[in-house]
């Protein structure tokens, strides 16, 4: 019997609002979600922080890391794009995609599906390339990267001296 592909899940982003940074906080104080960016959970400032850069980028640029929210409202993490943010190492200047959902939402097509709105908002903004980088032993991760036609390009070795991989896709 084929096997029929399930049609992908409903999803919105949004520019993150004050009140995601307790969302977000609350779906990645997981240490599975954070086992590829230090294993514990960040602090309530950390995420206090990003959301403010975020509504700063997405008005300076037209993009950031939008909150991803299901078919229900629910906040299930972020995805979206930014600046690479390190100087030292890695695809330095270039525009990276991201996503990181909490992890009852892995495994049912939520982060391919918000990563393909970010693509579609980023080919209207008239962006080129985009990179994702990606740890070396996150499979999950480069295997959204592969369905979203990315490819495996460089290998980076981080100051934490890990392996990372950057993905890069031409719009």
């Amino acid at each position: 019997m084929p096997i029929v592909p399930s049609p992908a899940p409903s999803v919105r982003l949004r520019v993150p609002t004050d009140e995601d940074a307790l969302s977000w906080h609350r779906v990645f104080a997981d240490p599975e979600v954070m086992e590829f960016l230090g294993g514990r959970a960040a602090e309530l400032s950390v995420y206090e922080e990003l959301t403010a850069r975020q509504r700063r980028h997405d008005a300076e640029r037209g993009h950031c890391l939008w909150t991803v929210l299901d078919g229900t409202g629910a906040v299930l993490g972020f995805t979206g794009a930014q600046p690479w943010p390190h100087t030292t190492y890695g695809p330095v200047g270039e525009t990276e995609i991201g996503w990181r959902l909490g992890r009852a939402s892995w495994g049912r097509g939520y982060a391919t599906a918000a990563a393909q709105a970010t693509l579609e908002r980023m080919r209207t903004l008239g962006t080129r390339e985009v990179v994702a980088m990606i740890h070396a032993r996150n499979t999950r991760s480069a295997a959204v990267a592969v369905r979203l036609g990315m490819r495996r390009a460089e290998t980076y070795t981080t100051p934490l001296q890990q392996e990372a991989h950057c993905f890069r896709l031409v719009l």
